[in-house]
């Protein structure tokens, strides 16, 4: 059985709020917090605990607890100057994972120096996958792994059904390892 964890998703736009529901419906405890009331009410049935206040605020981060949180998504949209500040108190508060959203490369390198344990750029990262799956439409999942690795799930083409793998004999044929 998985072992349920306890998160924190600060900041509920379009980003925050389906990261939020998404590990809810996995079975973690969620506390999500926003500064707009109509963001915290929308959230309410999707998340154990949907809280109205301003996460800038240590006080207010150690009044919910939140440095008992196994990890904190920071998704404050374009307020970089408040990300920045509400990873530094999670990091003074010595939350173990810290994922924040960055809105670009110097905001993303301020994070880390800050206290952020991983830095996304959704945006950025979709993008590079709709463009990924556009271009090979038989990859259905792809993770690079390093600079010329990565693990791929990918469908067979048609030639290929029936045919055992030593008959594709595909690391000569393609460069894949199976």
């Amino acid at each position: 059985m998985k072992q349920k964890k306890r998160f924190c998703v600060i900041g509920l736009g379009n980003f925050g709020f389906h990261v939020a529901k998404k590990l809810y419906e996995d079975g973690h405890e969620v506390i999500a917090i926003d500064t707009d009331q109509e963001k915290v009410q929308a959230v309410h049935d999707h998340v154990s605990y949907a809280i109205l206040g301003d996460a800038g605020s240590k006080e207010f981060l150690i009044g919910q607890g939140i440095g008992e949180m196994d990890a904190v998504i920071v998704s404050t949209g374009e307020r970089s100057d408040l990300s920045t500040l509400i990873t530094l108190h999670l990091k003074e508060l010595n939350v173990p994972r810290i994922l924040v959203k960055a809105i670009s490369e110097d905001h993303g390198r301020i994070l880390r120096k800050v206290g952020a344990s991983d830095v996304i750029f959704p945006e950025k990262e979709m993008a590079i996958r709709t463009a990924r799956s556009m271009a090979s439409p038989n990859v259905l999942e792809f993770i690079p792994m390093a600079e010329d690795y990565s693990l791929s799930e990918a469908a067979p083409p048609a030639h290929f059904i029936g045919q055992t793998l030593a008959q594709l004999d595909l690391r000569r044929e393609y460069q894949v390892t199976v």
